[in-house]
């Protein structure tokens, strides 16, 4: 958001510096991004006279100037077309740094005849792209003039940056208004010359009417037409604040409205009302609708568009873009203004799905003032008229303002005991009027009843009004208070669940996996592909309408930014994030994940080994890592197949420690991937760190000592015929229990359905590593051992030992 300080001081009396605002602004946290004063960099510069100018004896493209600087004639060499006797430009003289095209002029001698200084270009003043011909001023452009004076460029242009909640900002009354509850200044009143929005009387009925078909997307909309008006170039103080801030000036009708977007955030559209066939209506687009826009391009429309119509075709684009049909040109008599409160949510989508980006888009997809439709209308009504003439119809009204008064409670106590400073309850009352509330009454308990203004959408909550307080208040005024000591002995600085976000990141990024950092939020749609969202979780005021919803998972961002490696060309992927995972708003309905996708092959193509697409074991071995790290003991863990349904039926897995979920994992369902448009095959893990159990406090937080043995382990296999339904982590389980002391791990190394097995059944082959401590097993030891493991396996799951 730019500003020049003349803008500011339009609707801020103030007597402060340019240095006092800026610091005053940054400490509002409207952060200030930049301050450029063009004056200084165009200092050397000065309106020149073109005395006379003769063809160059040497050269048929140039021409020798003699140039009357209002203090000296001089000599100079210029190469543009449009050079020529009685033209009035910018001179740049000897020694002066020309920014646009970063050299220091030097006295020079061209094709033989000496040249003192040059006639500069839009571009070499950094003023625009055009360089075909020098700058050419009116005739009545002063001599001698430093140019920053006279174009108005030498009022500094204040550039800052805006937080998506602030809308009221995007106004420079909306940052007059919190320089002046800050003590900076008077803000002015909506009555004094350019900020006047009296209503204005009509003079007849308007011949356009309106018919609003969908209140939905457009609640109020006001028009009316101006009859008779004048549509030339802008007075130069209106071209002046537009050039300052980017902005190039094209018609007084349209420069009109430009101003007031940025004045009051306000945006506004006009149309040529004798191009408008029949009257006004407010509709969807209908699909295989087209627009052609003033941008200059030409836009395929569908039904979920807003658009301004007459009653042949669709005009403009609500709140984001005009129709060039019915555009103002100079020949424009008579005009249809607008003045309209669209959907934020509608317009961002329109605008996000059709790749416009505009001053009008930015405004109304964070919320314009819903109460100030009628009064911009009238502010606009006014200029029109003084600059372009006229006469004003009645206004058209179709709907009605938005219902935004709502009254929220304060109490003065609650500023000292969350901001941790103490703001008499005076200064509060002052703080919140200055700012636009409206105080409604007062408790018996002394608690305010607060009514936030129509233009500040984001304030809900007692929180909220604290807030406004310490921000005008002065965060910097909030002391630095030392935490309490309450032992003389230094105390760890991270806990043990904090520690295990740490651990988590180190093993998963060792196994291979890239950190990535995703917002906390996703998309509704996605959102409902990973168990929905949980009430009170959608997002009031979305920093995108694409991430309006607090994330249920964190696999849906991570599977989304593997789908966009892929499109690069990168499909073989690996990423996780640590995180927070969302079920409601509340402190225990917030849940600390280590999630994580592969993506592609585990093992790529390769002439030594054959490649291998990632399955769920991958999914699974990363979870258990993750585990393994946090301290779970991942021993006792039982597998069960009641995964969520974001995850492949039959190739996915729930990690339990008795009932307690710890983690899930497996291969993601065909449809998610299909949904999010990403090319299978994908896997993913889940770990909830908060699930993990603590440790015990037994002797001292020391680990127990490592038990090394000087005894060879011995490794024995058995193979079991078991039902097919029986899972292999029972035998595991069931192995391991036979024999605590010895039995050091048993692992799966082949499973077997077929030939010489029985229907229905499956063969399933252990590996058991003995590990004796004391002594070396003697045969007849570790055939009763292996009795023993037979006996525990046929009584866990029924089998019986192959033959």
């Amino acid at each position: 958001m730019k500003f020049t300080l003349s803008w500011l001081k339009d609707h801020l009396e103030t007597d402060a510096t340019l240095d006092q605002i800026v610091e005053k602004l940054t400490a509002l946290g409207l952060e200030v991004e930049g301050v450029e004063d063009r004056s200084k960099e165009l200092k050397p510069f000065r309106v020149a006279h073109v005395v006379s100018a003769e063809k160059h004896p040497d050269a048929d493209k140039l021409r020798v100037l003699v140039v009357d600087t209002g203090t000296e004639t001089l000599q100079v060499v210029c190469g543009a077309p449009n050079a020529r006797a009685g033209l009035k430009g910018v001179f740049a003289p000897e020694g002066a740094y020309i920014p646009g095209s970063d050299i220091t002029l030097k006295k020079g001698v061209i094709r033989g005849v000496e040249s003192n200084g040059m006639m500069c270009s839009e571009r070499e003043l950094k003023l625009s792209e055009e360089h075909n011909g020098i700058i050419e001023l009116p005739e009545d452009a002063p001599v001698g003039v430093a140019y920053a004076d006279y174009a108005g460029l030498g009022d500094p242009v204040i550039d800052i940056s805006l937080t998506p909640d602030r809308a009221d900002c995007a106004g420079v009354r909306g940052i007059a208004r919190d320089l002046a509850a800050a003590g900076l200044g008077r803000l002015k009143p909506l009555t004094d010359g350019l900020l006047n929005a009296e209503p204005v009387k009509g003079a007849f009925p308007s011949p356009l009417g309106v018919a609003n078909e969908r209140t939905d997307a457009c609640p109020l909309f006001v028009g009316r037409v101006i009859r008779g008006v004048k549509n030339g170039p802008s007075p130069k103080w209106l071209q002046d604040k537009l050039v300052a801030i980017g902005l190039r000036p094209i018609s007084a009708l349209v420069d009109i409205t430009n101003y007031l977007t940025f004045d009051a955030a306000r945006p506004l559209h006009v149309f040529d009302a004798d191009k408008v066939k029949g009257g006004i209506v407010v509709r969807m687009a209908r699909p295989g609708e087209r627009l052609k826009a003033l941008n200059g391009k030409e836009y395929d429309l569908d039904g979920e568009m807003t658009v301004i119509a007459d009653h042949e075709r669709a005009e403009s684009l609500a709140g984001i873009v005009g129709g060039e049909d019915t555009g103002c040109t100079e020949t424009t008599v008579n005009v249809f203004v607008e003045a309209a409160f669209f959907d934020p949510v509608r317009t961002a989508q329109t605008g996000r799905r059709l790749g416009i980006d505009s001053d009008a888009r930015y405004r109304f997809e964070r919320g314009v003032d819903p109460a100030a439709v009628v009064s911009g209308m009238e502010r606009a009504t006014r200029l029109i008229l003084e600059i372009c003439g006229g006469e004003a119809s009645d206004l058209v009204i179709a709907g009605e303002e938005p219902q935004w008064r709502r009254t929220l409670t304060l109490r003065p106590g609650r500023v000292a005991a969350l901001g941790g400073v103490a703001v008499p309850r005076d200064e509060q009352t002052r703080i919140l009027i200055d700012l636009g509330c409206e105080i409604a009454g007062e408790d018996v308990d002394g608690t305010l009843r607060v009514v936030p203004p129509s233009w500040r959408a984001d304030i809900h909550g007692e929180a909220d009004l604290v807030e406004e307080v310490l921000r005008i208040h002065g965060f910097d005024a909030i002391p630095a208070t030392p935490l309490p000591r309450e032992s003389v002995l230094t105390r760890p600085a991270l806990s043990t669940k904090q520690r295990r976000v740490g651990l988590a990141k180190r093993t998963l990024a060792v196994r291979g996996l890239s950190e990535a950092v995703t917002w906390s939020f996703m998309a509704g749609p996605v959102a409902e592909l990973f168990g929905g969202v949980g009430e009170g979780l959608t997002l009031v005021n979305p920093i995108s309408a694409d991430l309006d919803v607090m994330r249920p998972s964190i696999l849906g961002n991570l599977i989304q930014a593997a789908g966009r490696n892929a499109d690069r060309g990168y499909a073989d992927a690996g990423l996780f994030e640590v995180g927070p995972a969302f079920r409601k708003p509340s402190p225990d309905g917030q849940d600390i994940v280590a999630a994580g996708i592969r993506a592609g092959n585990a093992v790529p193509r390769h002439w030594a080994e054959k490649a291998r697409g990632v399955d769920a074991f991958d999914a699974k071995a990363d979870a258990m890592a993750v585990l393994e790290a946090a301290g779970a003991p991942v021993t006792n863990l039982q597998v069960t197949t009641d995964a969520p349904g974001w995850y492949h039926p039959g190739r996915s897995g729930v990690l339990r420690l008795g009932p307690t979920v710890m983690a899930r994992f497996g291969e993601i369902h065909p449809t998610v991937l299909a949904t999010l448009g990403v090319k299978g095959p994908v896997v993913g893990f889940e770990v909830f760190l908060d699930a993990v159990p603590l440790p015990k406090k037994k002797g001292g937080t020391a680990r127990p000592l490592v038990q090394l043995s000087p005894f060879q382990p011995l490794e024995r296999d058995f193979a079991f015929v078991v039902g097919k339904d029986v899972e292999a982590d029972k035998l595991i389980r069931a192995a391991k229990g036979a024999d605590k002391a010895l039995v050091k791990d048993v692992t799966v190394f082949d499973v077997y359905q077929g030939t010489n097995v029985d229907e229905g059944k499956k063969s399933v082959a252990l590996s058991v590593t003995l590990q004796p401590t004391e002594r070396t097993l003697t045969e007849p030891e570790i055939e009763a051992i292996g009795q023993k493991i037979v006996a525990a396996v046929a009584k866990a799951t029924g089998g019986s030992l192959r033959s």
